[in-house]
């Protein structure tokens, strides 16, 4: 899809055409404020769907601007706290590659550069973390799984934009590795939610009940991350 912007009092906005729409929608995204009408649409129709909706479209931004202010400015240095299952975790230097780990308390991290920037330090802390992350996940699914007497496939983490958890109608689990900064039981929420799905590949009141078997407080953790995932960067 290709737009232009345009202005509406204080706010800029795109209008996109796409072949497959059938009707007008609004999309208030990172990039922007999109209006997508079909192809064979008029372009006034779609400026007046965005003047038809404009204080719902004022709400979502603010509602994004607040959101956004609750991202935190982590500052990447040595010496620095960062959260690993809920707990703010000091970021030490490791000598060797091979002693790079969380564990006791600390984050113990190797970087080559004798003196690296803050840039350095993110991207080898991001590694760090993606590594643990696998290894957590991992041994949770298999716990978890375990308990309900079903196996998978495999465990991949990466980071995902708009979903926590995947599971594949081949049995592949996929985690966002950023949850693992989030508190424990959340954690725990996420997989059995990814584990459920193996038996059960929708979201029907036997799979809801199937994860309320191992998780009873299933719903309070799930308002979490969707209320507070955000706030899980690194």
């Amino acid at each position: 899809m290709q737009g232009e912007t345009y202005r509406f009092e204080e706010v800029t906005y795109r209008l996109l055409r796409s072949a497959r729409r059938k009707r007008l929608g609004l999309v208030v995204a990172e990039k922007g404020v999109e209006v997508r009408i079909p192809q064979r649409c008029a372009e006034r129709h779609g400026h007046q769907f965005l003047r038809d909706n404009i204080q719902w479209v004022r709400e979502q931004l603010q509602r994004a601007a607040r959101r956004q202010s609750q991202v935190p400015d982590h500052h990447f240095a040595f010496g620095a706290h960062f959260p690993w299952l809920g707990q703010p975790l000091e970021l030490d230097r490791a000598a060797r590659a091979a002693d790079s780990r969380i564990d006791g308390g600390y984050i113990q991290l190797y970087c080559r550069a004798r003196e690296p920037d803050e840039a350095q330090v993110q991207v080898a802390l991001q590694k760090l973390y993606q590594r643990e992350a696998l290894e957590l996940l991992t041994q949770k699914s298999r716990y978890f799984a375990g308990l309900l007497g079903l196996d998978f496939a495999s465990v991949k983490v990466r980071r995902t934009r708009s979903k926590w958890g995947h599971c594949t109608l081949r049995g592949e689990l996929q985690y966002n590795w950023l949850v693992c900064l989030a508190p424990e039981p959340v954690v725990d929420y996420l997989v059995i939610h990814e584990v459920c799905h193996l038996r059960h590949h929708n979201h029907s009141r036997a799979f809801w009940d199937l994860v309320g078997t191992l998780c009873p407080d299933y719903k309070r953790l799930r308002r979490w991350l969707k209320e507070n995932g955000h706030r899980l960067q690194l």
